[in-house]
């Protein structure tokens, strides 16, 4: 009886394992290239690649509780109700980004031994809050605004730990602005594959969107823990300012050896910090005191650069809200709204991955010289939709502040590398996060206030920009002329 099972059932057995191996194999290959990709050039080793595929799920879990809510909150009602609905989200949401912005960055600063622990916290907080938006997302009750409230909290908080892990993964081969370019750029991948499966999710019930992001936000909370242990070091760190005259919530135990030379490079010896040796106070604090520098105290390249970069950040949060109610109301010409929201938003995600590449090819090299350039073509292109308005300039505005805005933002990344010493660099990271986040809140909140009329929104988005060339292109052009007073790295 033995001898015929296994005559009959091995070659069943062995076909059923050969199908499997077909079946599987496509799968396996992703996998193995997703891998080789990520762990690239000491990725793997440093621990940069296991943050890459964290934050590839991060985006996917937030791409799919999107698509949920852009169905219910935004498609399902009246254009009147819809922008009531999302005034009343983004006027609940400004007040914590408020208080986000002072607590924040000096609780990472007073928790630097739980980065893992944060970031997974943020993941199993919006897998709990998406099962409970589950309920309510088919009526679109109220009881679904402190729920998505509480996701884009979590979202926002998880990105600014995230900023703040970068430098503590970089492999010997990386700069700075490259590892982001990475890290970003395996978002937008995931992104990408997310919407379309949360849109076929959809189809089979508005709550099954939620449902995948729960068991995304899931793995994310497993994979947080598997980041290397040194991410939770906060050897060698203190609190970043954004202003000089700040006094800092606390100090160092024990401060660097300083030498009085601002020069020298590796973060010691920093201006502002008072001299050991003579006890004279190099910079604006208190002769006396062992205070961490603001970044005004590193040269004015950052702060010109974060004004910049606010101002791309409120670009992007405005046209994603008044070109989201706009083109419901006033679709391209010839198209569907929905299809028209899909052009304009391609346009978008491919002008940041755009972005992001061409960053990564830059190398840091000119960041100031950079964040000029996009700033001054975002304004140009700004003005000439305002004057031209049609659904082709549309379309290039779109593609032209997502550009704009990655490589912005990776410029930004490569001057704070460059001119924060290390023993703020996270803290720095931290807080110029949290700015630019409140920055984008600004710019949705006027995008939705304003009239739908496509000129005197691109006017309203000229004039946005044109105070940030006003406030920071020459300040940035002039910095780049003169170099970096006190470089940090070579």
């Amino acid at each position: 009886m033995g001898a015929i099972r296994s005559v009959e059932g091995g070659p069943l057995r062995r076909t059923a394992r050969g199908a499997g191996r077909v079946l599987r194999a496509p799968f396996k290959a992703a996998a193995r290239g997703v891998r080789r990709a990520t762990h690239a050039h000491g990725a793997g080793e440093s621990g940069l690649g296991k943050l890459i595929e964290l934050h590839a799920v991060n985006s996917a879990g937030d791409m799919l509780i999107t698509v949920a809510l852009a169905s219910t909150v935004f498609f399902s009602v009246p254009t009147d109700q819809a922008r009531g609905r999302v005034a009343l989200y983004l006027a609940v949401t400004m007040a914590p980004f408020t208080l986000l912005a002072p607590v924040i960055g000096p609780l990472l600063d007073r928790l630097p031994h739980g980065r893992r622990a944060a970031m997974a916290g943020a993941m199993l907080t919006r897998a709990l809050l998406a099962l409970t938006m589950s309920g309510a997302v088919a009526t679109g009750g109220l009881e679904l605004y402190p729920a998505a409230l509480g996701v884009l909290v979590a979202s926002k908080a998880y990105g600014v730990v995230r900023s703040a892990v970068v430098p503590r993964l970089l492999p010997p081969r990386i700069s700075l602005v490259k590892a982001n370019s990475r890290v970003t750029l395996g978002g937008l991948l995931a992104t990408g594959v997310a919407a379309p499966l949360g849109a076929g999710l959809h189809k089979i019930g508005p709550e099954f969107p939620l449902y995948g992001a729960f068991v995304v936000f899931i793995l994310g909370t497993v994979l947080s823990f598997s980041l290397p242990h040194k991410v939770d070091s906060a050897k060698g760190e203190a609190r970043a300012r954004l202003v000089s005259g700040e006094p800092p919530s606390h100090r160092p135990r024990r401060a660097p050896a300083l030498t009085g030379k601002a020069g020298r490079t590796g973060g010691r010896g920093w201006k502002g910090w008072k001299d050991r040796k003579n006890g004279k106070r190099n910079g604006p604090g208190k002769t006396g005191r062992n205070r961490p520098p603001g970044l005004r105290t590193v040269g004015s390249s950052v702060l010109h650069a974060l004004q910049a970069n606010s101002a791309l950040r409120m670009l992007s949060g405005f046209l994603t809200f008044f070109l989201a109610f706009l083109l419901r109301v006033h679709p391209l010409d010839g198209l569907s709204p929905a299809f028209s929201l899909g052009v304009v938003a391609v346009a978008a995600g491919a002008g940041n991955a755009l972005g992001t590449a061409i960053g990564a090819l830059l190398r840091s090299r000119g960041p100031e010289k950079t964040i000029a350039l996009v700033l001054t073509v975002s304004l140009g292109t700004a003005v000439v939709t305002a004057v031209f308005y049609g659904a082709f300039f549309v379309v290039v505005v779109a593609a032209v502040a997502g550009i704009s805005q990655a490589l912005g933002k990776q410029s930004l990344d490569s001057l704070i590398q460059r001119d924060v010493p290390e023993a703020v660099r996270t803290s720095a990271f931290a807080r110029s996060e949290t700015l630019l986040q409140m920055s984008w809140v600004v710019g949705g909140a006027i995008g939705i206030l304003l009239p739908l009329n496509g000129t005197l929104g691109m006017a309203v988005a000229s004039a946005v920009l044109a105070l940030g060339v006003a406030t920071a292109v020459r300040g940035l052009l002039t910095a780049a002329r003169r170099g970096s007073p006190h470089p940090r790295v070579a």
